[in-house]
């Protein structure tokens, strides 16, 4: 790669970090908006530190599987980190947004994004994440009963793809999707999605991926470009409702943010190395283990 292109490539993503960076040291030395009424964890610098490399993980597992990260940041933050259920629900959708603009920009100028998809999966996603973002402040006084819509959301892809990665069935879709005739059917798709990620606060890839895959016919790779282009507008939106509801503790969303975008474009740059049945394993395997600490929280 040249220099010149690969400035051109990078110069966002330098620019964003720098963005995110300054937000961060704003937020820890200034006085942000706070969550209200739940027992905040303190954020020392070792803690600070920590999230940074738990975005920096999530940002990659994120990147190459279309995910966002929230999978794994919001049961890290919920169980290793103390954090009470709706603030990490909150802090994770917000930190997700850094994740899809960085990993959706490495796949879009890589070619794994089928841009008019994307386009009508957002449109449905925005007015379903509008609506699940105010109905989740009523789940908010009944935790035990969102844990238990977590736990049984991450069983179904994860039965599916720990299937087919066991069995090798592969997608039969070209390595370019088909112009889709069928708008108003990705629409609604995304507008299901953006609901349960308003509610949930996942960002969307732990249903949009498996969708594409299965109900579209993509191939793993472009779907997972194609739902983290999508999903950008829709986290925005997301996680800009849950800062305003007070459900976001900003300087640790910051933090993991500050990782997830290096890790996004690690991930996104990683992905044509890995099999589509090893990505498909991975996926499963995670579901399913976040699927039992949700369900199990819900009867302790």
């Amino acid at each position: 790669m040249s220099k010149n292109s690969y400035f051109k490539k990078y110069f966002f993503i330098s620019f964003f970090l720098l963005i995110i960076t300054s937000a961060l040291i704003w937020s820890v030395k200034g006085t942000p908006p706070q969550p209200a009424g739940a027992a905040i964890p303190s954020l020392n610098s070792l803690t600070l530190t920590m999230l940074v490399l738990l975005g920096l993980g999530a940002g990659f597992f994120g990147g190459l599987l279309g995910l966002g990260g929230g999978l794994i940041m919001l049961p890290i933050l919920s169980f290793g980190m103390g954090f009470p259920t709706t603030i990490a629900v909150g802090t994770t959708l917000f930190a997700v947004i850094f994740t899809t603009i960085s990993g959706g920009y490495a796949h879009l100028v890589r070619g794994n994004t089928h841009t008019r998809s994307s386009l009508f999966l957002s449109l449905g996603g925005i007015t379903g994440i509008i609506l699940g973002s105010y109905i989740f402040p009523v789940l908010a006084s009944h935790m035990k009963i969102l844990s238990l819509m977590l736990g049984l959301f991450f069983i179904f892809p994860g039965i599916y793809m720990i299937r087919d990665a066991l069995f090798h069935r592969q997608s039969t879709a070209a390595k370019k999707a088909p112009v889709f005739s069928r708008e108003s059917s990705l629409a609604f798709f995304g507008f299901t999605v953006g609901f349960l990620t308003g509610v949930l606060g996942l960002g969307g890839g732990f249903l949009l991926v498996p969708g594409l895959t299965y109900l579209f016919g993509f191939p793993v790779q472009l779907a997972v470009g194609t739902a983290l282009a999508a999903v950008i507008p829709v986290t925005i939106v997301g996680g800009g409702i849950k800062l305003f509801q007070s459900f976001v503790l900003l300087p640790a969303a910051l933090s993991l943010g500050l990782g997830t975008i290096i890790g996004a474009q690690l991930g996104a740059l990683s992905i044509n190395y890995f099999k589509a049945s090893t990505l498909k394993l991975i996926f499963g395997l995670y579901f399913m283990y976040v699927a039992l600490r949700y369900i199990i929280d819900y009867w302790q």
